[in-house]
């Protein structure tokens, strides 16, 4: 992580909204889904907000030998966008403390303010996590009757 990553950096992304992030396309799986609102979906909206912030911080760190995950969301929804839409979201590191990174993020359609809030990530070797995340599945797959399901450890 570079030096660089601080408190008070700023970031903007911008990103239009595909017909299938809209809620009776991303849940068609799920009956009552499909007759609600063709609008954004709450879901997919807070992957996009973790999105602004992993796409903020990219100059900042060694991509891909470094990468960060998600560990806190805490978004308001505040308005419906409809596909098509683009959303500009914009974020500012609030806090770095060691690989723990705080963010205050928002987000417009081309009329609104639509989503507002903070999100936290920590940043990751994806050598060690891959490691761990096998040692897990390992574990869960000898402990489980339903084992067979879940997909065989990765190799580290």
């Amino acid at each position: 992580m570079s030096s660089s990553l601080q408190a008070g950096l700023r970031f903007s992304w911008r990103y239009t909204v595909p017909e299938r992030a809209s809620v009776p396309a991303l849940y068609h799986d799920t009956d009552f889904c499909r007759d609600m609102p063709a609008v954004l979906a709450t879901g997919y909206l807070v992957g996009m907000m973790e999105l602004a912030c992993v796409h903020g911080i990219m100059p900042f760190v060694d991509w891909p030998r470094q990468q960060s995950l998600g560990t806190m969301v805490n978004f308001r929804h505040l308005a419906p966008t409809p596909p098509g839409m683009e959303l500009r979201i914009e974020g500012e590191v609030l806090a770095v403390d060691g690989r723990r990174l705080t963010f205050r993020v928002e987000a417009w359609d081309n009329l609104e303010r639509v989503c507002e809030g903070t999100h936290e990530r920590m940043l990751i070797e994806p050598q060690r996590f891959a490691a761990r995340l096998a040692s897990k599945v390992a574990a869960a797959q000898l402990s489980s009757p339903l084992s067979s399901a879940l997909p065989p450890p990765v190799p580290a």
